[in-house]
């Protein structure tokens, strides 16, 4: 594997016009710079599609892509996947940012330890921007069954390896899809391993499907039962665990700055 392989970052974006420059700019702004960026807005009606229009055409790294109609940030997701090009793929939403150093840590970290998926710690930030002190902190590695509970993968700083593992796509529901591609992943390279640093910002928005308890119980009962097929009651009693991983386990993974 060449020592600078090429990193197709995906971005779906629906109504982002508020957030999207500055996550494109936090992009551009990589130390790593062997990068290309797909950007697929979903039938957005705000000012978004041109957004990405005015920075396609100002860097040939960039590719834009665009629906006639709102389909879901899954099957924004895959088309993205499809056209990629990258030895690696990695994800950004529309409103997160990642750190310049992002890219370059991650690869070397992949590539020096022979690793097939990573993640890293994060911040969070206000829906305007303002840093909390708040650091949600990886784990040092993840298997299959541990990421069943619950998804210690902020989508944000997730890296998988085409070369080693293939093209691994989202399945095409709308909400919680980051989820079971990580679970596939995951599945597949067999351990997930954490990066320690923070490397990305993630903004923690009012209408967020984390935001939202109830949502979320729901869309995630939908992967156990739709996506992993699972009957009614092993869904349920995967429920049961994934309410204990998430509000007494997981909640270690937060620290609060001083």
């Amino acid at each position: 594997m060449e020592k600078t392989p090429l990193i197709s970052v995906i971005t779906p974006v629906h109504n982002a016009e508020a957030f999207i420059q500055e996550s494109i700019e936090s992009v551009i702004k990589q130390t790593y710079t062997n990068w290309e960026l797909l950007l697929v807005d979903d039938n957005s009606s705000d000012a978004s599609f041109s957004i990405l229009e005015k920075f396609a055409a100002q860097d040939k790294r960039i590719h834009v892509f665009r629906f006639n109609k709102n389909k879901g940030a899954g099957i924004a997701r895959n088309t993205a996947i499809e056209a990629a090009k990258g030895a690696y793929i990695a994800f950004l939403d529309a409103d997160d940012l990642w750190k310049p150093r992002k890219l370059k840590v991650q690869i070397d970290f992949m590539l020096k330890n022979k690793i097939s998926v990573s993640y890293s710690s994060y911040q969070l930030i206000k829906e305007h921007g303002e840093r909390l002190p708040i650091i949600i902190e990886s784990l040092p590695f993840l298997n299959y069954e541990k990421l069943l509970k619950s998804n210690y993968i902020g989508n944000l700083t997730g890296m998988y390896s085409v070369a080693e593992l293939g093209k691994i796509y989202a399945p095409e529901m709308r909400k919680r899809q980051d989820w079971a591609l990580w679970l596939n992943a995951v599945q597949k390279a067999g351990t997930a391993f954490g990066i320690t640093d923070c490397l990305a910002y993630y903004r923690v928005r009012k209408d967020s499907v984390s935001g939202n308890k109830f949502s979320m119980l729901s869309h995630n009962f939908r992967i156990y039962k739709i996506e992993l097929k699972y009957n009614k009651i092993k869904s349920l009693y995967s429920m049961i665990i994934f309410l204990k991983e998430h509000f007494f386990v997981k909640r270690k993974q937060v620290r609060k700055l001083k």
